[in-house]
């Protein structure tokens, strides 16, 4: 089972339809209760990022609990930006920290926001990414994470600079482009999730 926090800051139905899609039992829900109890924990994200961690307060040590305790956590796009210490867009505003670094703006060298499909430079053996090579992603962002830890970049990709497109750390895994809208290759990163959330 998935659990989906609905904190007002999600694209939900069309991540739950691709979850169901590959085979998983998923559960939307905005009771910090159920969070609370959830073995598998999916952060989704649309919009700014200072009113979604305004959305996000009640949930934040919730969302750290679990991760200390070694349970499965995937963030899609402002999801993984979320993991981050701080952002541009929202300079007053902490993230949820457990990724030392910051978010800022992409370079306007090209159209801002980046819209559309990216190949992926993979560099190292991330298990959402088994099985995987030259596909293509969607990506839809104004904003890249910059982590301090170059280790945690599981993949890449090239618009006009490198930006983090995968962030891995032991069972924490985050992707900046949406898997739920990446067609067959997308769906093959939910398929890897759920394996490695068994």
């Amino acid at each position: 089972m998935i659990t989906i926090i609905d904190y007002g800051s999600g694209n939900l139905r069309s991540i739950k339809n691709a979850l169901t899609k590959v085979g998983s039992q998923v559960k939307i829900t905005k009771d910090k209760k159920e969070i609370k109890k959830a073995d598998t924990i999916l952060l989704p994200g649309v919009g700014a990022f200072g009113k979604a961690m305004k959305n996000l307060k009640n949930y934040k040590n919730t969302i750290i609990k679990h991760i200390e305790a070694d349970k499965p956590f995937l963030g899609i796009c402002l999801g993984l930006q979320l993991l981050l210490t701080k952002s541009e867009e929202s300079p007053n505003i902490q993230g949820l920290n457990i990724i030392p670094g910051e978010v800022t703006r992409i370079p306007a060298l090209g159209k801002v926001p980046h819209m559309g499909w990216n190949q992926l430079n993979i560099t190292n053996n991330c298990p959402i990414l088994e099985g995987l090579e030259d596909e293509y992603f969607y990506f839809v962002h104004s904003y890249h994470a910059k982590p301090k830890e170059k280790n945690v970049i599981a993949a890449t990709a090239d618009y006009h600079i490198k930006m983090v497109a995968v962030l891995w750390k032991d069972n924490i895994f985050a992707t900046q482009f949406h898997p739920e809208k990446s067609g067959k290759a997308g769906l093959k990163i939910l398929h890897n999730f759920i394996e490695f959330s068994k």
